[in-house]
């Protein structure tokens, strides 16, 4: 029977052990009745497994946990059939409609014909899937799906719904609908708990929980996390802000450095200002100035008190110690009127690309909207319907074949072999490239340093948390030192520490002469690149550098990324016919 409380949740002692390492560890937490609160954390640092505990999926191995009043271990049926969970994952199937998924999901429920039909029309409004009611799951974009696994989790209207990483892989525009939706939810008495590596969703929360090492090293409010680091953080206004980076790395009281749109922030430990020689370089390249902390910068403060150097402590490379493309290339890309259509769908149109060597070029659009597809095409991996494309200087319709032993290509999916160890991965990869041994022991050397990934030699892919995996992604793409290196969504779901550190490796390659095309949904990473491409149903719709596609909007558009990407792509929507076939 029921325990009766106002509390949805109470964990007292909760730990849970795998194989004699603890991935949860002496947590103690109570959410209240329609709260919303926030995991958050490096990776590895135990969301998931504790999400996994409370929604009554994984017993515990210490302490204890009751959900909406029920013991998680001698109850954990009662708990299962009424909360909601949506892991990371997609848990739909793909054969199957919209319409069909939700009704699956309410009969798995137990929710009977006449509770579905009000139920169905609210949640597909909620979730602007009405258009798409007969699409198969799998033909829907990563946005479409996600508000559609989130549909199928709240057709039974669950108390208690559990998210595990909602927003990852997830376009900027999409996100803020799903947490539209998430919002309207908890107006009606919903209790919501969810992970994010988003810091911005952190700031949503009306508590956040940080987790490190399976603890909760600290819990409360946004206000009150990020009041820890007043007095920490730090601005300075530059047009160099490959300078700024440089002079402020190697300093021990520096904890974290971010390129933004207008700045450089960088974090201090607390108490600690910047010194007399610190500020001297600046004096050339720019003015520091004190900064109000965000969560993003608590995320870095707290990461350094708990010690944690598990995946991050890596010294990127500086240009200088960086091999540039292979002799004779001209690392460049170039593409004239490249389109593919997939039957009467068009998922790119008419694209015109020219990127030089040593570009960042940043490639940011809706799920949907076309660029993993003109990827695949410049890499040779995909035949355009029309058009043509030149990459590092070979033909990509003509010579897909010479084209792959000289570029890169780190997809969502890494395509990293799980059972295989770090060094058995790089040694796949440079046989695939080609290297004979001698040029494949060098190679990887070369590799395994730039990247940081020594100390990982012997441990196998699935034993790695998500920030080493896409670390040595990025070390088999760039083995055998191709002139362009394609980046597709690197820093999804990564912790905000780690995407910093991934990002230094990226300009490293570019400042050595390599070309890097890369498409992400955090949008503070366009500061990192030269020039943005804007694409939206198959087009590419603006390019430039951020302020170019400014000043092409009205002046009333705040100066974010943000609100220049979304601004582009409405203006974008009522230029062009909407179409039932667009990303959503």
């Amino acid at each position: 029977m029921a325990e009766p409380t106002d509390d949805i949740i109470r964990a007292h002692g909760l730990g849970r052990q795998f194989r004699g390492r603890w991935a949860v560890k002496d947590v103690d937490l109570t959410v209240g009745r329609g709260e919303i609160v926030g995991l958050v954390g490096p990776d590895g640092a135990g969301k998931t497994t504790l999400l996994q505990l409370i929604a009554a999926i994984l017993d515990p191995s210490a302490g204890r946990c009751t959900v909406l009043g029920f013991d998680s271990v001698r109850e954990s049926a009662k708990i299962t059939s009424r909360i909601g969970y949506m892991a990371q994952g997609f848990t739909l199937y793909d054969r199957l409609t919209v319409a069909e998924n939700i009704a699956f999901a309410a009969k798995a429920r137990n929710v009977s014909a006449a509770q579905l039909a009000a139920r169905r029309q609210q949640l597909l409004a909620m979730a602007g899937l009405g258009p798409f009611l007969h699409r198969r799951e799998g033909a829907l974009s990563g946005g479409m799906r996600k508000k559609l696994a989130l549909c199928a989790n709240l057709v039974h209207e669950p108390p208690l719904l559990l998210l595990d990483e909602p927003g990852l892989g997830v376009d900027p525009l999409s996100r803020r609908e799903l947490w539209r939706m998430l919002e309207a939810y908890r107006r009606q008495g919903a209790t919501i708990v969810f992970s994010t590596s988003y810091m911005d969703e952190a700031e949503l929360c009306d508590r956040v929980a940080f987790l490190d090492a399976g603890g909760i090293v600290a819990l409360g409010t946004p206000a009150e996390l990020r009041a820890r680091g007043d007095g920490a953080a730090f601005r300075v206004v530059t047009d160099d802000p490959a300078a700024v980076e440089g002079a402020l790395s190697g300093e021990p009281d520096v904890l974290g450095v971010q390129w933004q749109a207008r700045d450089v922030r960088f974090v201090m430990w607390p108490g600690r200002e910047p010194s007399s020689s610190l500020r001297a370089p600046f004096r050339d390249l720019g003015r520091v100035e004190s900064a109000s902390p965000t969560i993003e910068d608590v995320f870095v403060i707290l990461t350094a008190e708990c010690n944690h150097s598990g995946d991050g402590d890596v010294e990127s490379p500086s240009p200088a110690h960086t091999r540039g493309p292979m002799e004779g290339t001209q690392a460049q890309i170039s593409s004239q009127g490249l389109t593919r259509r997939f039957g009467s769908f068009v998922a790119v149109d008419d694209v015109y690309l020219d990127l030089g060597s040593g570009e960042i070029f940043g490639l940011l659009g809706a799920n949907g909207a076309g660029k993993t597809t003109l990827i695949r095409m410049l890499c040779g991996l995909l035949s355009p319907s029309s058009g043509a494309a030149w990459v590092a200087g070979i033909d990509a319709v003509a010579d897909p074949q010479r084209l792959r032993q000289r570029i890169g290509y780190m997809s969502q999916r890494f395509s990293l072999y799980p059972d295989l160890s770090v060094g058995e991965n790089l040694s796949f990869f440079a046989s695939a490239y080609g290297l004979d041994r001698k040029a494949a022991r060098e190679a990887i050397g070369w590799a395994r340093a730039v990247t940081g990934l020594a100390r990982f030699e012997h441990h196998t892919v699935a034993r790695l948390s998500g920030a080493v995996r896409q670390r040595l992604g990025l070390a088999c793409a760039i083995l055998h030192r191709p002139a362009v290196v394609f980046l597709d969504e690197p820093t999804s779901g990564v912790d905000p520490l780690s995407r910093f550190r991934f990002w230094r490796l990226v300009n490293a390659l570019g400042a050595a002469g390599t070309t890097v095309l890369v498409t992400t949904h955090y949008l503070e990473e366009a500061a990192y690149c030269h020039r943005l491409g804007l694409m939206h149903e198959g087009r590419l719709i603006a390019a430039g550098d951020l302020a170019s596609l400014r000043a092409e909007l009205p002046a009333d558009v705040p100066q974010t990324v943000e609100a220049v990407f979304i601004a582009h792509i409405e203006r974008a929507r009522t230029r062009m016919p909407q179409s039932e076939s667009s990303a959503s």
